[in-house]
């Protein structure tokens, strides 16, 4: 029996957690693009993300929509890392799934401004994303069709070397 790669396994529960959610209105999918650093060293970067309907959480202010993305970090040729066990030349594929968190006061100045906290898999181990689990974190501003956001992806020291990816990125949304 061939094994599965972690990163499909990943895919397979993000489906399936996704499922009940999928019929539910209100689903933005967003493409985003932007440039995402290594230390200093920059790379192109571009995702897909699909958030689906909000959720109460509790008598609070807040919602948690359920997350999901696939992403694409380019790989860099970077001549020191060159033959050691993680180098920094494969681009990185990676699935993530988790939510977003924003507040339900439309009036507020603040309504714009959201957190999202993703767990993810990827197909390739680099300098940057030692492990194949990764978590994603985004701090950005959701507007009707416009996304900015600051994302930071690594595995959060539990495996060196551990230099994590932190991009800033655009993307236009659609609510289908």
């Amino acid at each position: 029996m061939r094994a599965t790669s972690p990163l499909r396994r990943l895919a397979l529960a993000a489906a399936l957690l996704a499922l009940p959610v999928l019929s539910q209105a209100a689903t933005r999918i967003e493409v985003q693009a932007g440039r995402s650093y290594m230390d200093s060293h920059g790379a192109n970067t571009g995702f897909v993300e699909a958030v689906f309907a909000p959720h109460a959480i509790g008598t609070t202010r807040f919602t948690w929509s359920p997350d999901v993305s696939a992403g694409w970090i380019d790989g860099r040729n970077l001549s020191q890392f060159r033959g050691m066990r993680y180098d920094t030349s494969p681009s990185v594929a990676l699935i993530a799934a988790g939510a977003r968190l924003r507040t339900t006061d439309e009036s507020a100045w603040y309504h714009p401004v959201f957190f999202s906290f993703q767990v993810a898999g990827t197909n390739h181990t680099t300098q940057a994303l030692s492990t194949h689990y990764q978590f994603v974190s985004t701090l950005g501003l959701q507007f009707d069709h416009v996304t900015v956001g600051i994302r930071h992806i690594s595995n959060g020291s539990t495996h060196k070397p551990n230099r994590g990816e932190t991009m800033a990125v655009v993307g236009l949304g659609f609510d289908i």
